[in-house]
């Protein structure tokens, strides 16, 4: 698995100061994407257990309210498990803080049975749809896509969007 950057301060791709790490590769090939320069799989540097030390140790100062995790496509086959294991690992270092993914797949059709949600506070799911662009829209691109907060619709067994685009999910 690669990834194309980490962001060590950002404040456009989720709630407050994050961590932001754009995996690389993605099929979807969305019209217009913002960041075209993610879907080539060979594209980008290794991700090692070292960028996961890194991407921790980037996170833990009280300033930093969690991890974004955006791409390319984060939850692609080739990328989902490495997606897992940094998940996985940010959230037994810091519990109280959120993760945020975003990607193409639907949570309810091709995500809710994986490892990787086990972790994720937040999922924008949806691939991009030009003609569906909506720039007044927070934390998404286009009108079809949802903000879901995964861990309750995990537990309710149902897709439960954020009741407020602007709320944070309280762990």
């Amino acid at each position: 698995m690669r990834y194309n950057k980490i962001r060590k301060m950002d404040i456009s791709n989720g709630p407050g100061i994050r961590v932001s790490i754009f995996m690389q590769g993605c099929t979807f090939h969305c019209k217009n994407c913002f960041n075209p320069e993610t879907h080539d799989f060979n594209g980008g540097q290794e991700f090692t257990d070292e960028k996961i030390q890194l991407i921790l140790d980037l996170c833990k100062a009280d300033h930093i309210l969690g991890l974004s995790i955006l791409g390319g496509e984060p939850m692609h086959p080739r990328n989902i498990d490495g997606t897992a294991k940094l998940a996985k690992a940010f959230k037994q270092v810091y519990p109280n803080k959120t993760i945020w993914v975003w990607s193409g797949f639907l949570f309810d059709r091709d995500l809710k049975d994986t490892e990787a949600v086990k972790y994720i506070d937040v999922l924008v799911d949806g691939q991009f749809v030009d003609e569906l662009k909506d720039p007044t829209l927070k934390w998404k691109g286009s009108r079809n896509q949802r903000v879901i907060d995964v861990q309750r619709s995990l537990q309710e067994g149902q897709v439960i969007l954020l009741e407020s685009e602007n709320e944070q999910v309280t762990i």
